[in-house]
């Protein structure tokens, strides 16, 4: 079920949140549990109820061996470390057949030119999320870090339906403590406007962006080659859309869970804005950089085993990411991208003092914020093409090598210049990117205008500060008229209905 839907802006959320408030209300804090757990498992059985059959049992076999490795008096049962192996064995094994058996196999035939054969397999939503959050919690129940064992509020923890298919991947100390908590109804107001804020973004702002930029990567993978506007605008116009539509949904996300009392991390925050690509991964999707971080990074010796190996970790942690996101070897180079910018640039922030005595001034600020925006843009060509060949067809009319060619909008202005046949007007597409990214970089974030900080008040890049009392949300009548019309414009916006990009992930 689609957050951007009728059926759950008009139908799902609303009884959802009459069920549970209700029951909160009556004083039936466990039973309103029970009832979202179980609207969870319908919302995400909405879509295809036989990988209930995979979301269920995978909750219960975490559970059980959760409970036996947590330790009892400070001292672990025997086989502990055994059964926590064989825990990330078995949620790493099952992400991998469904997510990457068809990119195994295939590799594996044009190899070594077998013919080996693997009916498709479906990926099931939120299978990378919820696969995270299952690995962090037996890793943090074996370290005893897991405070209270409860299956109610554990089933809770994974399906929880406002972050259970695209995230943000939660960590269970932020999340299992407000299960526990008596009143959630002061944050309605707030979610509602977090999600009209989100639902705007993505209907009217990333949708916009996809009808230039979809049209011309189609036409790449299809053998059309693009000039340099056209492969410029391409890119933008993607690059404004995966911001406003990941934007989006994080903000719907927090919205709705706060409409349930429960405040979710942070999981996006003005990543444009960054001045660096060490800043840029502090702000795009930031949870799954704690969890590369904290469960894959740091176990491998982080920074602590000398420089070549500090590198080597990072590298490799990054590429696993890439990975992550998805069974192609664009996602793999793109990891690999990502790897190398932030090899160079702490090797930069080691080098730099030696080579520039003062502390860096707004010049050399902004020409860190273009590089690491240029760098990110190149990144996600391969993110978006159909393939690595078409990135790199992309990139080669990026700079130049297939000439420009003037779109009908800027004929007049250009006519030395072949006309473009693309089908789409790359000046437009250019123009109407162009305006999107002012608005990513120049407005303040949602989190800033709410002054949100997440579940833990942990300090995040983009938090509120520095943001007009005209733009500070507060629960008056002239905001809640504002979030109504942003509700009412986006609702009637909703005549296509576009799934959003992380759902693939």
């Amino acid at each position: 079920m689609l957050f951007h839907s009728y059926a759950f802006v008009l139908v799902f959320l609303p009884l959802s949140l009459l069920i549970y408030h209700g029951l909160r209300g009556a004083g039936l804090q466990r039973t309103s549990i029970l009832a979202l757990t179980l609207l969870s498992l319908f919302f995400y059985g909405w879509w295809n109820p036989v990988y209930l059959l995979l979301l269920a049992p995978l909750v219960l076999i975490n559970f059980a061996i959760a409970t036996r490795i947590a330790p009892r008096d400070a001292h672990h049962a025997a086989g502990s470390r055994t059964l926590l192996t064989l825990g990330i064995v078995m949620n790493v094994g099952v992400l991998g057949y469904f997510k990457y058996a068809n990119f195994f196999v295939g590799n594996f035939n044009t190899l070594l030119g077998a013919d080996l054969f693997l009916a498709q397999v479906l990926l099931p939503l939120g299978i990378s999320f919820f696969t995270f959050q299952k690995i962090a919690f037996l890793v943090d129940a074996y370290r005893g870090k897991v405070e209270r064992l409860d299956l109610l509020d554990f089933s809770l923890f994974v399906s929880f339906f406002p972050q259970l298919i695209a995230g943000p991947i939660v960590h269970h100390r932020e999340l299992l403590p407000q299960f526990r908590q008596k009143d959630g109804v002061q944050y309605v107001m707030m979610g509602i406007t977090f999600f009209a804020f989100g639902l705007v973004k993505k209907v009217l702002l990333a949708d916009s962006a996809a009808a230039y930029a979809t049209p011309q990567f189609d036409a790449v993978a299809a053998g059309v080659t693009l000039d340099l506007l056209g492969a410029w605008s391409a890119a933008l116009a993607y690059t404004a859309q995966l911001y406003f539509d990941f934007s989006g949904y994080s903000d719907m996300a927090i919205g709705a869970a706060l409409m349930f009392g429960i405040r979710l991390p942070v999981n996006f925050a003005s990543p444009y804005k960054a001045t660096s690509i060490i800043d840029f991964w502090q702000r795009w999707h930031i949870t799954l950089s704690r969890f590369l971080r904290d469960y894959v990074y740091i176990p491998l010796g982080g920074n602590h085993r000398g420089v070549p190996r500090r590198y080597a970790n990072l590298i490799f942690t990054m590429i696993l990411g890439g990975f992550w996101h998805g069974a192609a070897w664009s996602f793999v180079i793109w990891g690999g991208l990502h790897a190398s910018y932030l090899a160079l640039n702490h090797a930069w922030r080691a080098l730099r003092p030696r080579i520039l005595c003062s502390p860096a001034g707004g010049l050399e600020v902004r020409l860190g914020q273009a590089i690491t925006f240029v760098a990110v843009v190149v990144g996600w060509v391969f993110f978006r093409a159909a393939d690595a060949r078409c990135a790199m067809q992309m990139l080669s009319s990026m700079v130049g090598s297939n000439g420009i060619a003037a779109p009908a909008s800027l004929h007049a202005l250009l006519p030395g210049f072949p006309l473009a046949h693309t089908g789409i007007d790359s000046g437009a597409a250019l123009a109407i990117s162009l305006a999107l990214l002012l608005v990513a970089w120049l407005a303040p974030n949602t989190q800033q205008m709410m002054n949100y900080s997440g579940p833990l008040e942990v300090q995040v890049a983009g938090r509120a500060s520095g943001v007009s009392s005209w733009l500070a949300w507060r629960p008056i009548p002239r905001m809640a008229v504002l979030t109504g019309c942003l509700l009412g414009i986006a609702l009637m916006s909703l005549s296509k209905v576009s799934e959003f990009l992380y759902f693939q992930f």
